[in-house]
């Protein structure tokens, strides 16, 4: 084993076991009794639902990601790699469409890899809790419309990246970055109005009291409420969300079905408040600039650790592979990501704070938005006291009772 199969191996080994390290921690800092906030909601009968939920969840996180670990281990040390890019080639005689080919592969082995899991948890873990209502048609159905959008639209960014460095040199990470990037931007202006669609339902919401209350609402914080959407959620799940997405004359305020089915008026202006809190505090502009800025990196160090044979003898490779090369980078990006992660998430939850506290200025009853947050909560079975190392690792919102607090302070 040369230096870059020792330091991918053990960036696998510890993002393995600090994830385990986080699971157990997160399990073990449960409490038999639920915190006092949520007293008026949760008893010790129905937190105990809730941890039960986060049990059967985490140990099916377990059961995914050791399995995950084994089969790339076991694919690697068996020269996996290799057989699937000599064959690869065999069939395709081009070097690019043999990249793609061996790419997408192994794409569809992970997914194949994840598809019981999922199926479990769908079908098992969400049914016995009582939030799934996805049938077997629909499960398949968005599936194939999932594995459609990564053909449709993966395949000629990943095309144009193998090409970039397999033809451009030194600047070869340049201008796959640039198409990256673009790609992004593109994204953002297409997926409320021809993915998200594909997947639910989006229908305006009809004329009544809550579209009255939502446009006064509007015009008070000067934001046009003509794209408000009720999404299907219902479908899938028994499960309330709401979310702001798009910019400009496509963004749109979606509000779950089963959202407004669960709150009142009054809450559902509040957690429309906070998603309006999003847009007013330019949160999607700033996430994407970062996002930009973040492929910039992997691109740059991408460029350099291609080029280097001993990445590709670590993988018992006998060809420079460049499509093999971005599978190969992913792996030794690890250690980076794992330091990385953590700070993006820390600036989400910082923009969740954010919004809460437009929110609550902006419709000056904080205790409504409490009590929108604290019922969603209680209906998606939410852990109360997770523990803060699996906060960092894997919340992008904060904890719900460090949302509560925050909204308590008396200089909100």
């Amino acid at each position: 084993m040369n230096r870059y199969a020792v330091f991918i191996l053990a960036a696998l080994m510890a993002d393995y076991f600090i994830g385990l390290t986080a699971d157990f921690l997160n399990l073990k800092n449960q409490k038999t009794i639920p915190p006092a906030e949520f007293s008026d909601l949760v008893d010790e009968t129905s937190d105990s639902k809730n941890r039960d939920y986060l049990k059967a969840n985490t140990i099916l996180g377990q059961c995914s990601g050791t399995i995950s670990l084994l089969v790339t281990l076991g694919f690697w040390f068996a020269s996996g790699f290799n057989f699937l890019d000599q064959w690869c080639r065999a069939q395709t005689g081009n070097e690019l469409l043999a990249g793609l080919l061996f790419i997408a592969l192994l794409l569809l082995g992970n997914a194949l890899l994840g598809l019981p899991f999922s199926i479990y948890s769908t079908f098992v873990i969400e049914e016995r809790f009582g939030f799934n209502r996805t049938d077997w048609q629909t499960f398949v159905i968005d599936r194939v419309k999932g594995l459609f959008l990564a053909l449709l639209l993966g395949t000629p960014l990943l095309a144009g990246i193998i090409w970039f460095f397999q033809s451009n040199g030194a600047w070869a990470w340049f201008y796959a970055w640039l198409a990256a990037a673009a790609f992004t931007l593109i994204i953002q202006l297409i997926a409320p109005i021809w993915i998200m669609p594909l997947f639910n339902k989006f229908t305006p919401l009809p004329e009544g009291e809550l579209k009255e209350a939502l446009v006064k609402y509007g015009e008070k914080v000067n934001f046009p409420l003509d794209q408000v959407f009720v999404v299907d959620g219902s479908k899938r799940s028994g499960k309330g969300n709401a979310f702001f997405t798009g910019c400009g004359r496509q963004r749109r305020v979606a509000l779950y079905d089963t959202l407004i089915k669960q709150h009142s008026s009054a809450e559902l202006i509040a957690v429309l408040a906070h998603e309006i809190g999003h847009y007013k505090k330019r949160h999607i502009l700033k996430m994407t600039t970062i996002a930009i800025i973040h492929q910039a990196i992997i691109f740059f160090l991408m460029g350099w650790f291609i080029r280097q044979p001993g990445l590709y003898q670590a993988f018992f490779m006998e060809h420079a592979s460049t499509a093999a090369g971005l599978i190969f980078f992913s792996l030794l990006f690890t250690p980076v990501e794992m330091l990385l992660n953590p700070l993006f998430l820390a600036i989400s939850r910082r923009h969740e704070f954010q919004a809460d506290s437009f929110a609550a200025q902006s419709i000056d009853a904080p205790e409504t938005l409490i009590k929108a947050l604290k019922k969603l909560g209680h209906d998606n079975l939410a852990n109360l006291t997770p523990h803060p190392l699996y906060v960092l690792l894997h919340y992008s919102h904060p904890p719900l009772l460090a949302r509560v607090n925050a909204l308590r302070k008396p200089d909100l």
